[in-house]
């Protein structure tokens, strides 16, 4: 990996092959990255998806998302060759790889997933393709450990045989306005010949524009420092909260005020969960000190933003106290499991830190969340799932995700939730005016 490389890329040709449909680009992983990305391709080039679940490629070949971000209009608009055959990769030029980098129980990374990509990659590599990869890491993983273990398994040659680019994901879960067509993709490539291919292919189907990092340990660095950034930056904040909450004050009505500088950064406090800031922020600081550095900021913030459920919990407790009511026993509703809004993912979610607080002082957790199953939020959260026509009789309530079934709650449907007032009302995401809920006798509380 280390050698000079010693063959090219002809980018007009290769292409020209994609446009033509000659070759096709094959997309590993079809979850909320890779999916969104295959379809978009698909309007311009041949796809082949390819993900190792099969019954996510049998729902995706029926035109459902299980993941719920594309309609099933969109998935039927567009022809993408769904599978879960590796040898199907073979008919690939250009492999992109959007598989997931979680991070184990001390932390570090988990680069399982991406050598198994690899490896698979290998096994079904065809001469002259360009394998891209958009899976958050820190710099040096795409060369220093996919490359090799491509090569291992392939039996080519890295630079000559094969190329190498990376083009960080910049997929925002739940979000409909800021898709994948509207946020500059930044490219990088094993050579100038590879960052050319790689840009056009991509700027087919990214008009608002293509950035070209000057290396792929560039680019690895741009990406893993967005996230890490607005995690230190959520981190301040939600120290903010723990500190005005101690003196009285309201957090977001200082945030509010702050806000008027032009320069003030415009953030809020709140979970940070999910498998992108809560993770990623992980991998750099591992790099870091591997290299004989503590990154010490970097660290404090996920120490902050890590503790922020058990401190809500906490804070829960000593609410359902201060409206005399028997903490033991105490009925408490949890409305929103998901990492964050209108997602079904539940990967990570900081509400289970909340969960797991109230239940140690031995609080009876509910939950209700209109986009998670039963099953689900027994197996992942072990609390009982009610429904929308079951919501009645608590000793407290705590909004901890901003789903939109949940904006709409009129002060007289909130107010029947609990039998009894005074009871905390917690409205973690800043979804509900203070004054209408504090009239009806709930003990109002935000961060």
């Amino acid at each position: 990996m280390s050698e000079s490389v010693a063959a090219s890329l002809d980018p007009s040709a290769f292409v020209e092959g994609l446009h033509a449909r000659k070759t096709a680009v094959a997309v590993i992983g079809l979850g909320y990255v890779g999916l969104p990305l295959a379809v978009a391709l698909a309007k311009k080039f041949r796809v082949v998806g390819f993900d190792i679940s099969r019954g996510r490629i049998e729902d995706l070949k029926r035109h459902r998302d299980p993941s719920c971000e594309l309609e099933p209009e969109e998935l039927k608009a567009v022809e993408v060759e769904y599978t879960s055959d590796p040898a199907e990769l073979r008919k690939a030029r250009l492999i992109i790889v959007a598989v997931p980098t979680p991070i184990d129980d001390n932390k570090n990374p988990d680069l399982t997933p991406l050598t198994l990509a690899s490896e698979s990659i290998g096994k079904n590599l065809s001469p002259g393709t360009v394998v891209c990869f958009e899976s958050t890491v820190y710099p040096g993983v795409t060369e220093e450990v996919c490359g090799p273990a491509i090569e291992k398994h392939s039996g080519l040659r890295c630079g000559k045989d094969f190329f190498l680019a990376y083009s960080p994901e910049r997929i925002n879960p739940g979000d409909r306005e800021r898709t994948i067509d509207k946020i500059m993709k930044i490219v990088s490539g094993q050579t100038p010949d590879v960052l050319e291919a790689v840009a056009q292919v991509y700027g087919a189907v990214v008009p608002a524009g293509i950035y070209r990092a000057s290396s792929i340990r560039v680019a690895e660095a741009a990406k893993v420092i967005e996230n890490a950034q607005r995690d230190i930056n959520i981190a301040f904040v939600n120290e903010l909260a723990i500190i005005f909450d101690r003196m009285g004050i309201d957090t977001r009505e200082v945030l509010q005020a702050a806000r008027t500088k032009w320069n003030f950064l415009d953030f809020r406090p709140g979970l940070v969960g999910g498998h992108c800031i809560g993770v990623d922020p992980y991998y750099l600081t591992f790099k870091a000190q591997s290299l004989g550095h503590v990154p010490q900021t970097i660290l404090s913030g996920r120490r902050i933003n890590d503790g922020m459920g058990r401190w809500i919990g906490r804070k829960l407790v000593k609410t359902l106290i201060e409206c005399d009511k028997h903490v033991k026993g105490a009925r408490v509703l949890v409305c929103g499991l998901t990492f964050k809004e209108n997602v079904t993912d539940i990967r990570n979610s900081k509400v289970r830190d909340i969960i797991d607080e109230l239940r140690d002082y031995h609080v009876d957790v509910f939950a209700w969340d209109p986009n998670v199953s039963a099953e689900e939020a027994r197996e992942h959260f072990d609390v009982p799932l009610v429904s929308q026509d079951a919501l009645r009789d608590f000793d407290g309530v705590i909004f901890a995700v901003a789903h939109r079934e949940f904006r709409d709650l009129s002060p007289e449907v909130l107010s029947s939730m609990v039998k009894e007032k005074p009871s905390p009302f917690f409205d973690l995401k800043w979804l509900f005016d203070r004054e209408p809920l504090e009239a009806r006798g709930f003990r109002y509380w935000r961060l």
